[in-house]
């Protein structure tokens, strides 16, 4: 697979001392009885909202071309990644079946969950990953590309749990498993040279994050728990050096 002329991945900042946690947040699936998921699952990813609207005619060194590119990059790159684990494993590996951008609250909706701005989901009703193009477009300019290679990667990692049927207890032992899952993808493609770090990488994500880990106080085990920035940094580092072995698949 070529190498994106742009991917100005932050691969190393994650494991870095400074780096702040990367922000999604997920909800487990419960069962019904017959051991499928009983309602549809949004996960999502939160942060600051995008200063400027997505405007085609938007001035600036990130444009929003380049923005779409990287998001098709990011894609594609998460598609080849999980389909070659699959094939290793004898498995079929289904893509996710769509990306959509929205612009308004409530645009898309997961089930009879309606999807919020500054956010982004991956839905198991119609496996499909939504994401608030304004806010993302916001963030890949205020971050760099860094961020779209991290969102596409965690939520296409709860599409890869929903086709293994891995269900945890809590939500946020599924969340740092995405989290690794999202790391050894960023982390084996940029061994793979499929993806390239470039100077000013590491500098440019851990300047752009904020801290996203949950509030001081969140019990581990509540519904929304997502991991302290130093646990999210943790899992997505284990995925980034030692791939899938650490993010416990089986």
């Amino acid at each position: 697979m070529p190498v994106p002329h742009r991917n100005n991945l932050a691969l190393a900042v994650l494991v870095a001392a400074a780096l702040v946690a990367l922000g999604c947040v997920a909800a487990p699936q419960p069962e019904d009885q017959a051991g499928g998921p009983a309602r549809p699952v949004a996960t999502t990813t939160r942060a600051a909202a995008p200063k400027e609207p997505l405007d085609p005619d938007v001035d600036g060194t990130d444009t929003v071309e380049e923005f779409r590119s990287d998001v098709d990059d990011a894609r594609s790159i998460a598609e080849k990644y999980w389909k070659d684990q699959f094939d290793k494993s004898g498995l079929d590996f289904e893509p996710v079946a769509q990306l959509i951008p929205y612009e308004r609250d409530g645009e898309v909706g997961c089930g009879d969950q309606p999807l919020g701005l500054n956010n982004a989901a991956y839905c198991s009703a119609g496996d499909f990953i939504a994401y608030d193009a304004n806010w993302a477009f916001g963030a890949f300019q205020d971050i760099g590309d860094a961020f779209i290679f991290y969102l596409l990667g965690h939520e296409y990692a709860h599409a890869i749990q929903r086709r293994l049927n891995i269900q945890k207890q809590f939500t946020i032992e599924q969340e740092l498993q995405a989290d690794c899952m999202a790391g050894a993808y960023i982390g084996d493609m940029e061994k793979a040279e499929s993806l390239r770090l470039e100077k000013g990488d590491l500098g440019e994500l851990a300047a752009g994050l904020d801290a996203v880990g949950d509030d001081p106080g969140q019990p581990w085990f509540a519904d929304n728990a997502h991991g302290t920035a130093k646990q999210r940094t943790r899992a997505f580092s284990n995925g980034y050096n030692d791939s899938l072995e650490p993010c416990d698949l089986t």
